[in-house]
């Protein structure tokens, strides 16, 4: 029976580091550009809850706020489809009742004004500020998991790889100009988990090789386990891309970007999981001495004549 063929990925290392580095340095200047298109949660506004007598036209509704001069409007459905959510900049205690009025003019049926909450700009700014706190937190608790669950280059490696997928997240919401919010802030928090754990599979199976393997170069041991988890790799994504893609089609706008945000991010860590983290460690010169258990007092008296 033949050995399963090895994949050269290491091949293509050097390609790999270009186009992370224009992905990256594209989204820094895009962000440095343009910024995040930050949500009310950030910012601060206004959240208007309406009841419809039957299914709402979202699209409609949208329209005639634009026409009435109400601007950066978003609408979105609210637990069913009557059930309507505006969320719009200012503070006017009014509002409310204006945008009633607005619609009113062009529907027959009847709108019921359930809710209005003011979100001020001092409580988006504490939120803002926790979820970049929260984003660095959690890169640098990673960092020492795997410094001490593997070894520094490890670690070094995952961190990498972990800032290369949040920064391309952000820097693609940043050119698309879609908002974000509090539930695509969870979808970058959850990205970190995905690749996290993604990553730690492959720095496993290399750390395995290579305490196993006693013939080859450190990158064709790096090809070779890269090859052995291929591919549990290709189907976990795949299977969480189907789920994303039908929560981005079908979920509704609520959860649009988190689910935008989680398709990228499965993308691209995927991706980073073999040709950011496992690049690093060459990069680093990995070697097998690097990674052999320390030798063992009790073995030692052992081999004593």
């Amino acid at each position: 029976m033949s050995a399963k063929k090895v994949i050269n990925f290491m091949g293509a290392r050097m390609l790999a580091v270009a186009i992370s580095a224009v992905l990256v340095l594209g989204s820094i200047a895009t962000l440095g550009v343009n910024g995040l298109q930050f949500g009310l949660d950030f910012t601060g506004g206004t959240l208007v809850e309406l009841g419809y007598d039957r299914a709402a036209d979202l699209q409609k509704i949208r329209d005639d706020l634009a026409a009435a001069g109400f601007e950066d409007t978003v609408v979105q459905d609210y637990g069913s489809a009557s059930d309507v959510l505006i969320r719009m900049p200012g503070d006017d205690p009014k509002l409310g009742d204006s945008v009633v009025d607005s619609l009113q003019a062009s529907y027959d049926g009847k709108i019921d004004l359930r809710r209005v909450e003011f979100v001020g700009p001092q409580v988006g700014e504490e939120l803002r500020e926790q979820g970049g706190l929260g984003m660095l937190l959690a890169l640098l608790l990673v960092m020492v998991y795997i410094a001490v669950r593997f070894q520094y280059k490890f670690a070094v490696g995952a961190v990498v790889a972990l800032a290369h997928d949040v920064i391309i997240v952000l820097g693609m919401f940043s050119l698309l100009g879609i908002g974000f919010d509090l539930t695509v802030l969870a979808a970058v928090l959850s990205v970190i988990g995905y690749s996290l754990n993604d990553t730690i599979v492959v720095s496993d199976r290399i750390r395995e090789n290579f305490r196993k393997m006693r013939k080859g170069s450190e990158t064709d041991i790096i090809n070779s386990s890269l090859t052995q988890t291929f591919g549990r790799t290709v189907v976990t994504s795949l299977t969480t891309m189907l789920v994303l893609v039908a929560l981005f089609y079908f979920g509704g706008e609520m959860i649009h970007g988190f689910a935008l945000a989680l398709i990228i991010g499965v993308g691209v860590g995927t991706y980073s999981s073999i040709y950011v983290a496992a690049n690093i460690l060459l990069f680093m010169d990995i070697t097998r001495e690097d990674l052999l258990p320390p030798q063992k007092e009790e073995d030692e008296v052992d081999q004593m004549p």
